[in-house]
């Protein structure tokens, strides 16, 4: 398996079985043809250009271009219209949105000068995102590795995708996948940034039933419920978990 996969982008599936920890299937969409996305799982996406219609379970949603989008598919995601990307995340039911347009820079300093903007949290610790990345002029970065998956798509401007085996070049409408472990690093020419999204399968941050901004700022008797063990709730039904803590 290669350390990365850089490819103009393409209709249907493009990737899967790349992760078996987080099982995850990569697809393009253009506005030539209808995708159709089994479930069950959550669709996190891009729409390049155009504008895109989600069509699933009775509901209708559209996402044009600049915007993302996360999607519930519990049997089936019918995508019309618009150029972009999706990553499924297999089994997952995460929270129905769609968002943007994206901004120009990342929220949130990176490394080595970029910046990042956690477009769609987790909605609960562990579980997956996706983020917008921000690559200035004149970016080398570090040589890195991800422990999982990454799917992404350049949305403006150019770089390289630089791996073990090879140097890649990135420019608009190019999806990449980064394999598990695999070393690797962007870079950017002095007269051009670099502006793209990426669906990572999982996480190691987020909101746990033990400490969310709903407990944690309920006071009693200016004690936070967060530490009130005798008020809190127990195991119930949450809507797409199974509510352990």
């Amino acid at each position: 398996m290669p350390a990365a996969l850089v490819m103009a982008l393409e209709h249907g599936l493009l990737a899967e079985g790349a992760d078996p920890s987080f099982p995850s299937r990569v697809y393009g969409f253009r506005p030539q043809a209808t995708l159709v996305v089994e479930g069950p799982g959550t669709a996190f996406g891009f729409v390049h250009s155009g504008a895109a219609t989600l069509e699933g379970e009775g509901q209708q949603r559209v996402a044009r271009a600049g915007e993302y989008f996360s999607v519930v598919v519990r049997d089936r995601l019918v995508v019309e219209g618009g150029e972009g990307f999706l990553a499924l995340r297999e089994g997952f039911l995460g929270l129905n949105s769609v968002g943007g347009p994206i901004e120009t820079r990342g929220r949130l300093m990176y490394i080595d000068g970029c910046s990042d903007t956690l477009l769609i949290s987790p909605p609960m610790r562990g579980e997956p995102c996706f983020n917008l990345l921000h690559f200035p002029p004149g970016i080398d970065q570090t040589m890195h590795t991800h422990p999982t998956i990454r799917a992404g798509l350049v949305h403006s401007g150019r770089g390289l995708c630089r791996t073990e085996t090879g140097v890649q070049r990135l420019e608009p409408g190019c999806l990449f996948i980064l394999y598990p472990d695999a070393p690797h690093a962007f870079a950017t020419e002095a007269d051009a940034d670099m502006l793209l999204t990426v669906y990572h399968p999982d996480s190691d941050f987020g909101p746990t039933h033990a400490e969310h901004p709903m407990l944690n700022r309920t006071y009693v008797d200016g004690v936070s419920a967060r530490y009130i063990d005798a008020i809190r709730t127990r195991k119930i039904a949450v809507a797409g978990s199974d509510a352990s803590d």
